[in-house]
């Protein structure tokens, strides 16, 4: 008797909680959504004034040269050696 009360529980827990998330999950959809939307919209606006910000200081030149590198074929690595297949 245990055994169906525990099988009869585990059926009618299963159904209590699909009949909640079908009831809860549009309003879950719709809450993600409009977080989702408003992270978009603060991720575009911060674009946006960066952008902004950048085209007003189209008139500043700045010029980064890359440091001198010694030429290192120079230097005496090592011996090439080349091998052939044997069959």
């Amino acid at each position: 008797m245990a055994f169906l009360k525990t099988i009869l529980t585990i059926f009618l827990v299963y159904y209590l909680l699909k009949m909640v998330l079908r009831l809860l999950a549009p309003k879950l959809f719709s809450y993600a959504a409009k977080k989702t939307e408003a992270h978009f919209q603060e991720k575009f606006g911060e674009f946006v004034n960066q952008n902004q910000h950048r085209e007003q200081q189209v008139d500043d030149v700045i010029i980064n040269k890359k440091p001198q590198r010694k030429d290192s074929s120079s230097q005496k690595v090592g011996e090439y050696i080349d091998f052939e297949e044997v069959d």
